[in-house]
């Protein structure tokens, strides 16, 4: 996800700019969203190929997403990702991002450093297959810059770096690089993945993770999830 500095004056231009495109962008989602209930796309959830935390069940997704807290989205004041610290050390010489790598492809070679150096990968996202480990971004499935204005702007350092880092809910998954750098910061209202039959497996752990840290979420967030529960 692109880093974004609340400190400069291009940053706060960037967010100026950024608002008529996120309306823009949350109509075009609810839009999509409510034709695909309609064809019926969303009605079979997929089966995952990464192997990310299996997220939530619909069912128990539609009952966290209507216990979360409704409220509009804070500022990206102060915001930066150097207040998320990641990518740690999990272990030896292997940090999260080669975690994630080896645990998302196939047949996958690690060097002794634990860089992945052969391999194969599924982006869930776009249903691109990848065989160089570069090709791959490691996808916050709630982004650092969303939670930030979701509520991790009161966390300490330390419970934003457990966050960034989370290998046990369903928050971090390997996808093609250009595609995550297309989701960037937005939330379900302004982005969803491009691969329908992901749609479902994308919000149930969206909503999973937002509920395991006791995130909020703004009315067109969830308007756009429900939509997408919904058919699931």
């Amino acid at each position: 996800m692109p880093a974004a500095s609340a400190s400069s004056t291009p940053t706060i231009n960037f967010y100026a700019r950024g608002t008529a495109r996120r309306i823009a962008r949350r109509a075009t989602v609810l839009a999509a969203t409510a034709a695909l209930s309609v064809t019926g796309l969303l009605a079979t959830a997929p089966t995952a190929q990464a192997a990310m935390p299996t997220p939530v069940s619909a069912a128990t997704a539609r009952t966290y997403l209507a216990s979360l807290t409704v409220k509009a989205e804070g500022s990206s004041s102060g915001y930066s990702r150097d207040l998320f610290p990641h990518w740690i050390t999990q272990s030896g010489a292997c940090n999260t991002r080669e975690v994630v790598l080896k645990r998302d492809g196939s047949g996958v070679v690690q060097d002794s450093s634990c860089a992945a150096v052969s391999g194969s990968w599924f982006s869930e996202y776009d249903g691109a297959t990848w065989t160089v480990a570069s090709d791959l971004d490691i996808d916050h499935m709630v982004p650092l810059a969303e939670a930030w204005r979701s509520g991790a702007s009161s966390w300490t350092t330390a419970k934003r770096q457990q966050f960034a880092n989370d290998l046990t809910r369903p928050q971090l998954i390997a996808v093609t690089d250009n595609v995550n750098q297309s989701k960037g910061d937005q939330d379900p209202a302004e982005w969803l993945p491009s691969r329908t039959s992901y749609l479902c497996t994308y919000v149930r752990a969206w909503v999973h993770t937002k509920y395991y840290w006791g995130l909020s979420v703004d009315s067109a967030e969830k308007s756009a999830l429900q939509s997408v529960l919904n058919g699931c």
